[in-house]
């Protein structure tokens, strides 16, 4: 993945910090709402629960780690708003979010600068990455994983997928140097199948997606309002939107991401096909 900028280190906590604020209270908030029970009467094991309060402490630890090495210059929590109504629905949530903070620090460990803090990101990365893999494999019964490679994503690219929960921020925040794109959707979304994409803003238009799976970039034509999904991809797929049709940058993006859930079982065989945001 290329650098297209250059971040002072304090901006990049702040924005590590800005996701964990948000993982914090995305767990507290739905453990707050959801009792033993409620796991229960959903069809999930005992034990669900009481692995996803233990997930909510590490966030929590997070948070405290970011906030001591920012001090004052650290970010304060917004508000916010998510989109699930019982603990099924609050699972599957949990694995796109967790798998947007893996990406998140992934993409962000080439603007770090300071060695302790590198070590210290490459720390949270590995256990948010283990939970993306628990919550994928031992709660929804999927792969715990996409592949050999995560995807790297930039900035604006994780800025997007966040920002929907997002209702306001305090106004003494510091800013990020962040835009969100307009959403990108796909009409039942499947590998090696054409997909009609709509994307949520008049007057943009795309001339390519680009699939972007571990390391690699897939790019393919729009053609007559829709794109043939690449046959052989699995696992989460993030596709954004660009005006290239080899390069997929702040310059070329107009939409997106969105992610794209290709699950497929031991045997290699598709299991299930849906855009998970």
């Amino acid at each position: 993945m290329a650098a297209y900028y250059k971040y002072p280190d304090f901006t990049v906590l702040n924005y590590a910090l800005t996701l964990e604020h948000l993982e914090n209270a995305f767990y507290h908030q739905a453990l707050d709402r959801f009792d033993e029970q409620a796991f229960l009467d959903a069809g999930l094991p005992s034990w669900v629960r009481g692995r996803f309060e233990q997930i909510a402490e590490h966030e929590a630890t997070h948070v405290q780690l970011l906030s001591a090495a920012l001090g004052d210059r650290a970010t304060q929590p917004c508000a916010y708003d998510f989109p699930y109504n019982d603990p099924r629905s609050f699972a599957a949530l949990s694995q796109v979010l967790e798998g947007v903070g893996v990406t998140a620090y992934t993409g962000a460990a080439q603007y770090i600068s300071n060695k302790a803090y590198l070590t210290a990101a490459a720390s949270i990365l590995s256990t948010e990455a283990r939970h993306a893999s628990w919550i994928a494999s031992a709660v929804n019964k999927f792969a715990g994983w996409s592949g050999a490679f995560d995807v790297p994503l930039d900035f604006n690219e994780v800025y997007s997928l966040a920002s929907p929960f997002i209702v306001s921020c305090p106004a003494t925040n510091p800013s990020l140097p962040v835009k969100a794109y307009p959403a990108l959707r796909f009409s039942d979304p499947a590998p090696g199948k054409n997909s009609y994409i709509e994307i949520a803003q008049s007057g943009v238009e795309a001339t390519f997606i680009a699939f972007l799976t571990g390391l690699d970039t897939i790019f393919v034509r729009v053609e007559n309002g829709a794109v043939k999904i690449p046959e052989y991809i699995s696992g989460e797929i993030y596709a954004v939107a660009t005006t290239s049709g080899t390069e997929a940058s702040p310059s070329t993006i107009v939409a997106g991401p969105a992610i794209l859930s290709f699950e497929l079982n031991s045997r290699y065989q598709l299991i299930s096909a849906h855009q998970a945001n």
